[in-house]
């Protein structure tokens, strides 16, 4: 039997824009928070770089601090960048993702709002010919019949839109890589919050 190895080489974790004043205005958010706190964890087990951004931080606050990014004890971000515009893929982090190497990625991006930053910065990966990533489960908008309007279009564009545990075992792609124990683990305790997760951010 062959070493295995895992199906993605180099995968990326992007959050977008989950902060204390969208707490109350996004369609479901403690379900986009739930999702992200999983692919965090995951994130620590297969070492997936993780790129963070505030929209306008002095009046929209901080990222959701149960998220823990660049937190003591929590998970350092590669780049937690505040910006004005919609895609993450502002210079600030542009830089730093550039600094991961030149090879294409493969960018998970989770975050809100679905139709407007997760979009503009999904075209922008895509623009750059990196595989994107787009998760039903870890995306919403105020409005949430803007979502599968935005998923259906960012689909036509060339991302692909998944699950959260689809892209973790596509992550992996091998039973038998070390990794996979740490991960199955993560997908057993969040059992639960993955139905409840699905059920609301996954109705079309």
């Amino acid at each position: 039997m062959s070493t295995p190895t895992r199906r993605l080489g180099r995968p990326v974790l992007f959050i977008c824009d989950l902060q204390e004043k969208f707490r109350n205005a996004i369609h479901e958010f403690p379900r986009v928070v739930s999702t992200t706190q999983k692919l965090l964890k995951a994130s620590q087990i297969l070492d997936i770089p993780v790129f963070a951004t505030t929209q306008l931080r002095s009046k929209l606050g901080e990222t959701c601090p149960e998220l823990g990014l660049d937190a003591p004890g929590g998970i350092k971000t590669i780049a937690h960048a505040d910006k004005s515009a919609f895609s993450m893929f502002v210079p600030e982090v542009q830089k730093a993702f550039h600094t991961l190497g030149p090879e294409k990625k493969e960018v998970v991006v989770v975050g809100i709002e679905a139709h407007i930053c997760v979009t503009q910065t999904t075209l922008d990966l895509l623009r750059e010919g990196h595989k994107v990533y787009v998760l039903a489960d870890g995306v919403s908008s105020c409005n949430p019949q803007e979502v599968p309007i935005a998923l259906a279009r960012l689909r036509a564009e060339g991302a692909i839109v998944t699950t959260s545990e689809s892209f973790l075992y596509e992550c992996m792609g091998d039973a038998a890589i070390a990794e996979f124990k740490g991960i199955a683990g993560i997908v057993k305790d969040y059992n639960k919050a993955t139905k409840e997760n699905l059920q609301a951010l996954c109705k079309f």
